[in-house]
């Protein structure tokens, strides 16, 4: 039965791959997640159904942050679903879930995204901040991202899912663009080093190395961020930004509109001469 699942694990890791689009950080936690799970989980056959027992690893896992908990809890899930649909027809048991508070996204100002900037100390450094908070992008989007699919106004972007999206190029950013790409003699992709497309933990490192000259700890999520923020308190339909992101529903852009009330009320009570006095 070990060896069956641990075919079977390999399988799914090549399905999130292949067919849902994972970026190799995500694969790499859900592999290790799995690895984790099936040191603990008690696994048994009962009437031709494969039972998984969560309990004994769940208890091993209970003193984790509860955002910890569901995302080892999720790529469980996954794999089990992954399994049911392919034949091997199986039951979780003790899969409570797990109670995650919603927070805020942490978005950067424009103030600091151009102090940071004025930092760097190359076109690729420039770029690759530029294009975050520019176009909103995803770290493993920007890494696939192909020259061929960025024109004059627009650029296609491949998502989650290998869904395709197209979002728009400011002037500023086509520039800089071109600028980078006279200076580059690439194959395929945007970001490329002897030929081969740059990693993500690479763009990742870049970002981070980039705000720590301005004493930030920032990361390529939160420039996406920090875009969606800029554009909803800009009055952009929540449509159009829910879009844009790439998000398959507009439930999850919703909670930039619960971060822009919270933005509004802070610049109110700064504002108002009255605010105060109590």
């Amino acid at each position: 039965m070990k060896k069956l699942l641990n075919n079977k694990r390999l399988d799914f890791l090549d399905y999130l791959q292949d067919l849902r689009g994972y970026s190799e950080l995500t694969i790499k936690s859900y592999d290790e997640s799995l690895q984790e799970a099936f040191s603990y989980i008690e696994i048994y056959e009962e009437d031709g159904m494969l039972f998984f027992n969560l309990m004994p690893y769940r208890v091993k896992i209970s003193r984790l942050n509860p955002k910890t908990i569901t995302k080892k809890l999720s790529a469980i899930r996954g794999f089990s679903t992954y399994l049911n649909e392919n034949g091997i027809k199986n039951i979780l048991k003790s899969d409570n879930s797990i109670k995650v508070a919603k927070t805020l996204p942490k978005p950067i100002s424009h103030e600091h995204i151009l102090e940071a900037l004025t930092l760097t100390e190359n076109l690729e450094e420039k770029l690759i901040v530029t294009m975050l908070y520019t176009l909103g992008l995803r770290i493993s989007e920007l890494r696939s991202l192909e020259v061929k699919d960025i024109s004059s106004e627009w650029i296609r972007v491949v998502g989650k899912g290998n869904k395709q999206r197209d979002v728009p190029l400011i002037k500023s950013t086509k520039k800089l663009i071109d600028d980078y790409l006279d200076t580059r003699n690439v194959k395929k992709y945007l970001f490329e080093k002897n030929d081969e497309i740059l990693s993500e933990n690479i763009l990742r490192y870049t970002v981070n190395k980039v705000f720590k000259r301005v004493s930030l700890k920032v990361t390529p999520h939160q420039l996406r961020h920090s875009y969606a923020t800029a554009l909803l308190n800009g009055a952009a339909p929540i449509a159009d930004v829910s879009e844009l992101l790439g998000h398959s529903s507009m439930a999850t852009t919703q909670i930039y509109t619960k971060l822009g009330s919270a933005l509004k009320q802070q610049n109110y009570k700064k504002a108002h001469p009255l605010s105060g006095i109590k």
